[in-house]
């Protein structure tokens, strides 16, 4: 299985996810599903936020080292498992890559009925904005990775 988390730049939100994945993975020692991160506007090598690194930090994962990527049709082919964080997100992969179209779903209501998501389906955009934006924004996208994995039959440790 290979699960590909997108955003805008590739820098806060599918960093998060990306980085909480690969710690839920390791703690519950399963070996079968890569992960990776991109972003549909991302500039190439760009290093997560200052704010993405410390709530990561606090959860005691550590990011420093990722270096943004934009998209390609290599990885879009790829992933059996696209998830964006807002809707233009998912569009634009489409666009550029149709056969992917099928991948691809918003991570905050994957596995949910459209009535059961609460509030926005979006998980906004960070940047920018306080830390405690941020620790929300890694809320959401925690309960949603856990769901996730709850799909692809992988327990917590």
């Amino acid at each position: 299985m290979h699960v590909l988390f997108v955003c805008t730049g590739n820098s806060c939100r599918s960093v998060m996810a990306e980085m909480t994945m690969r710690h839920l993975l390791d703690q519950a020692a399963v070996r079968t599903i890569t992960i990776e991160s991109a972003g549909v506007f991302a500039i190439e090598g760009m290093r997560p936020t200052p704010e993405t690194i410390q709530v990561l930090q606090e959860i005691g994962v550590v990011c420093s080292d990722h270096r943004a990527r934009r998209i390609t049709e290599e990885m879009a082919a790829k992933a059996d498992l696209i998830f964006v964080k807002e809707r233009f997100q998912g569009e634009e992969i489409a666009r550029r890559f149709p056969m992917s179209a099928p991948k691809i779903h918003l991570l905050k209501s994957f596995g949910i009925a459209p009535h059961e998501v609460e509030g926005d389906p979006n998980i906004a955009d960070p940047i920018g904005k306080p830390l405690e934006v941020y620790e929300v924004c890694l809320n959401e996208i925690r309960t949603a990775v856990e769901r996730v994995l709850r799909h692809l039959g992988v327990r917590s440790a």
